[in-house]
């Protein structure tokens, strides 16, 4: 069966035909990552997504509104985000919400699957592993 697989790389929309021959995609950008995981704590507007990422990152991360809205442009064409009516008393009606679809969580489930196995790696090279005294 023939079925073509969709992701973001260096910010553009990459497709793939036949994933089984190519292996995985590609790592997601920062970008996509955080964004994608800010939208699986619920719907958000681009300056709760901006939030979420300091919170995530504890101000590590600080994404500027074109790189969040450009993602997010770049977000739904793939089919991972889409826009949503927002929350029922909405305190500024011009703000557009967004929220994450299944192919955006399965995305995002095979990112953090990646991120494990490569800490997993790196914990039997004894990096970042916590000594134990015993």
């Amino acid at each position: 069966m023939l079925y073509v697989d969709r992701y973001i790389c260096r910010g553009y929309i990459e497709s793939v035909t036949d994933t089984s021959a190519r292996g995985p995609a590609p790592p997601l950008t920062p970008a996509v990552f955080h964004i994608l995981l800010a939208l699986a704590g619920g719907d958000r507007h681009g300056y709760g997504i901006l939030k979420d990422v300091l919170r995530h990152t504890d101000g590590a991360v600080r994404l500027g509104p074109g790189t969040i809205y450009g993602t997010l442009q770049r977000l739904m064409e793939t089919g991972w985000v889409e826009e949503s009516d927002g929350p029922a008393a909405a305190v500024d009606e011009r703000r557009r919400h967004y929220r994450l679809t299944r192919p955006g969580r399965k995305a995002l489930e095979a990112e953090v699957q990646r991120m494990e196995g490569l800490v997993r790696a790196a914990r039997a090279q004894r990096i970042g592993a916590r000594a134990s005294r015993g």
